[in-house]
């Protein structure tokens, strides 16, 4: 798989609670292989587990966020067999379900721009802060490529079939502030500030009913696919399971005597 690497570092940070990723490949504007797949995997996984943990945020280092794969190792990838380039598509995918899975809310912190599988590694998140000249960009088509790495999905998840079919059949850069207006940014700042708008998502997840959040999340994963009495039961039932739980005891009280609650961290 050495043609499909990427130089790009993967580094982590803890932050009173906060789990900060940066990406960090300057020659390349962050691309990611599978070197990156498997990192971010990793991270992500223990993540999840990590009682310390109360949310993640993902960035880009050198003024972007991810350029997604690096076209010269596309290129490259051609002369190798199916069953190794599968490898590195089930890597992707592993990292992408990990991303989606994690019980910690993920937010990303947007700046410059996200480009084809770095598209979809921000959409991928649960929020998304991003600068006002930021620029998403899915332009497989541009090299006569198709998208991975869930990108359609969660482009049509997020906003209107046509507004998709821009960005994916015409490979046109789409501005943060059209995204923004459509609901799939979050927080729209000015330049520099993505990664502060993005920590402030952050603190505010990890300041809340933890165990709750880790629930909602799953609970909007399943939305999109559960039938609605499906839905119905699953939120019953989890709802009736949190109530005994020692974050609804504090909630529940903390209102009742008008004060803020404050959950165990």
């Amino acid at each position: 798989m050495t043609p499909m690497t990427s130089t790009t570092e993967i580094r982590t940070d803890l932050k009173d609670g906060i789990l900060v990723v940066t990406m960090d490949g300057p020659k390349t504007r962050n691309s990611i292989g599978a070197p990156q797949y498997l990192a971010l995997r990793a991270i992500l996984m223990d993540a999840g587990n990590d009682p310390g943990v109360g949310a993640v945020v993902l960035t880009g280092a050198n003024g972007f966020f991810s350029s997604g794969g690096n076209v010269n190792a596309l290129k490259e990838s051609r002369t190798l067999p199916l069953s190794e380039v599968s490898k590195n598509t089930d890597a992707l995918s592993a990292m992408i379900l990990a991303l989606r899975g994690c019980p910690k809310p993920v937010i990303a912190a947007v700046e410059g721009g996200a480009a084809g599988l770095g598209l979809a590694l921000a959409l991928a998140c649960d929020m998304v802060a991003a600068t006002e000249t930021a620029k998403f960009t899915a332009a497989y088509v541009k090299i006569g490529l198709t998208p991975d790495g869930g990108t359609t999905f969660f482009l049509r998840e997020a906003l209107p079939r046509q507004l998709v079919s821009e960005l994916c059949m015409l490979g046109r850069p789409v501005g943060a502030d059209r995204l923004h207006a459509a609901g799939a940014v979050n927080a729209l700042t000015p330049e520099g500030g993505a990664l502060d708008a993005a920590m402030d998502l952050a603190r505010a997840c990890a300041a809340g009913a933890r165990d709750a959040i880790g629930t909602i999340k799953a609970e909007i994963a399943g939305a999109a696919h559960n039938g609605l009495a499906d839905h119905i039961d699953l939120e019953g039932r989890n709802i009736n399971a949190a109530r005994y739980g020692d974050e609804a005891g504090e909630g529940l009280a903390a209102f009742v005597e008008k004060r803020k609650p404050v959950f165990g961290q």
